[in-house]
Order: structure tokens, then C-alpha cells, then sequence
């Protein structure tokens, strides 16, 4: 592991910083039509304001929320999992997620009120269902009392598939428009107009809260990566510290999943590339992975808008990181195979 200065972590920081708010510009500025923020920002009345405003700005923060949580919660589970291949969603949260909010829609529900706040049903749904599903995979893979990263996963893909057949069969239950729109929200989508303020700060803030936890317990998941033994000679609470973790990252991705849908590989391959160039030391493994899963999102998105008017309709941002993300780790996969050859052969 490479050492961590405090110099290196805030000249990482810094840099990531810079190409993070590149990405916000580029991303505020294309689009299905490209606007000067220039002009915009020094004439509030303008068109190209009350776009880059109530659409564009919106939509980054967005994008940068999703792309960061999902991002560093996939680098907590593969500590948790000691296993580059783990991610949020192959553990159970795109199934819980998707079988959450595809029953809200099909059973049309809207909104509720509670306290005079409006409170859509399908977001809250799919939060839960992610939520309910990580931690029902986690409580079958503890059942024998003895956790087990192969229990997990496995347990994880055999519930996504069983989520994946029920969310089958109810879009044949419902009329055509409504499939189509169930269709669309499972490619993963960034679109603000089905988001309000009061999903996106709430959401937010769970991220936010989760990911100070795990930035709280980074020593112990670089401890946790040695294996259990030797994280119990070194007095690390293992249990408490994976039971924490879990469902701080759970909380996490089920906040991200509720305003976006679901939206694969982010928390996959960005964690996977961020250790490959800088190390997997936590303490800047996970701010690292935050800052590069929100720029990365970002661009995905742009390159969505950017799309448009080669399809006619905008690409939804989960076909974009699917495209991107599959080639790409294949690659860090074959990358990291050859680093370890070469360790070895040293």
C-alpha cells in the first residue's frame, strides 16, 4: 500500500477537485442546446438563464450525488467483500429497487402528505426496496452466524434475478404507456423534473451521512482488507464495523437509487480504477472515488443531451455507463491481472 502523506492526499484532492468542477461546466453548458454561461449568468432574465438554473445546474448536482455515492459505497462493499467484483447493485439494490418502484408505478400511486409535505410514493419505494434487499441478503448470508463474502454475492445475484422475473411479469399487467415509462426509469435517468427539492436535499443528506461514516471507519476497512484474523489481532470490532458499514452504504445507495433509477457501473468500476492509480489506502480511496463516480456521471450525462439529437429522444444515462463501463472493466480487470503477475514474478 502506498504511503499517505498529508501532502499527497491534498494534492489528489485538489486535482480531482479541478476535474470534478470541469465536468459541472461541461455539463451546464451542453446540451440539447448549448448556452453561453457567460451571457447567462449577467442576464438573470434571460432564457438561457432560467435554463442553466431551474435545468442544467440542477442536473449536475444531480448527476454528481448519484455518481458519488454509488461510487464510494462500491468501494466500501469490495473491502467489505474483500473482492474487487462486488458491487451495490449485484448485491441485491438494483433488484430491491427495482421490484420497489416498479410495484408503485404499476399500482399507480402518487404522492402522500404527511405534515403538509408531499411525499412521492416511488422514490420512497424504491429506497426502501433497495434498502430491505441489502439487508435481507446480508441477514441470510449471517444466518449461520459466520459471515461469508461468497455467501453474499451469491445470495445477491440469485435475489436480482428473482426481483428481475416479478418486475417481468407486472410490466405485462399494465397498459403499454406504462410499460414504456416502467422501461425507461430501470435504464437509469437523470431527469429533474421528476425529482423536487425535497427528494434531492433529503437524499443528500443520506448520502452525505453515510459517507461520513465510512470516512470515520476508513482505518478499519484498510485493516478489514487484510483479512478477519489478522483485523481482530489489531482490535478492530469486526462485526460492529461491517454491520455499520453495510447499512450506511446500503442507506446510501438506496438514496441515490430513489432520484435516478438504476444506473449500473459506476460503483463498480470507478472505485476499481481509483485503487489501480492511487492505492487502496480508504483515506483517499473514498473521497477519491466520490469526486471521480460524480465526474464521471456527469460526463455520462452530457454525453446523454449531447446524444439527442442523433436519436431523437435523449439516451437514458444508464445505457451510457453500461456502454462505457463494460469495456472499461474488462480492461482494469486485465490491467489488474497483469500488475499481480508482475508482483508475483518480482
Amino acid at each position: 500500500m502506498i504511503a499517505l502523506t498529508p501532502g499527497r492526499l491534498l494534492k489528489s484532492s485538489l486535482w480531482l477537485s479541478l476535474i470534478l468542477l470541469g465536468a459541472a461546466l461541461i455539463g451546464v453548458v451542453v446540451g440539447h442546446s448549448e448556452i453561453d454561461l457567460f451571457k447567462a449568468l449577467s442576464n438573470p432574465d434571460s432564457v438561457e438563464y432560467t435554463i442553466l438554473v431551474e435545468h442544467r445546474l440542477p442536473r449536475v448536482i444531480l448527476a454528481a450525488l448519484v455518481g458519488a455515492g454509488l461510487a464510494s459505497s462500491g468501494a466500501a462493499f469490495q473491502a467489505l467483500m474483500r473482492n474487487p467484483l462486488a458491487d451495490p447493485f449485484i448485491l441485491g439494490a438494483s433488484g430491491g429497487a427495482a421490484l420497489g418502484g416498479t410495484l408503485a408505478m404499476s399500482m399507480g400511486l402518487g404522492a402522500l402528505t404527511l405534515a403538509g409535505v408531499i411525499l412521492p410514493i416511488v422514490p420512497i419505494a424504491t429506497f426502501l426496496g433497495s434498502l430491505a434487499a441489502l439487508v435481507l441478503v446480508y441477514a441470510l448470508a449471517s444466518k449461520s452466524g459466520r459471515f461469508s463474502a461468497v455467501d453474499v454475492l451469491l445470495i445477491g445475484v440469485v435475489f436480482n434475478f428473482f426481483a428481475s422475473a416479478v418486475v417481468m411479469f407486472l410490466k405485462t399487467m399494465v397498459t403499454a404507456e406504462k410499460a414504456q415509462e416502467l422501461l425507461f426509469w430501470l435504464m437509469g435517468t437523470l431527469d429533474v423534473e421528476r425529482v423536487d427539492d425535497f427528494q434531492l436535499w433529503t437524499s443528500l443528506i443520506l448520502v452525505a451521512v453515510g459517507f461520513a461514516y465510512l470516512m470515520r471507519h476508513a482505518h478499519a476497512l484498510n485493516v478489514l482488507t487484510l483479512g478477519e484474523e489478522a483485523a481482530g489481532h489489531l482490535g478492530i470490532p469486526i462485526e460492529r464495523v461491517r454491520r455499520g458499514v453495510f447499512i450506511a452504504t446500503s442507506i446510501m445507495v438506496g438514496a441515490a437509487v430513489s432520484v435516478s433509477g438504476l444506473i449500473g457501473f459506476v460503483g463498480l468500476i470507478v472505485p476499481h480504477a481509483v485503487r489501480l492509480k492511487m492505492g487502496a489506502d480508504h483515506r483517499l480511496l473514498l473521497p477519491a472515488s466520490a469526486m471521480t463516480g460524480a465526474t464521471f456521471l456527469i460526463l455520462c450525462d452530457a454525453l446523454s443531451r449531447i446524444l439527442f439529437p442523433v436519436f431523437t429522444s435523449e439516451t437514458p444515462v444508464g445505457v451510457i455507463t453500461a456502454f462505457i463501463g463494460g469495456p472499461v472493466f474488462v480492461y482494469l480487470m486485465r490491467k489488474s491481472s497483469q500488475s499481480e503477475g508482475m508482483r508475483l514474478n518480482a
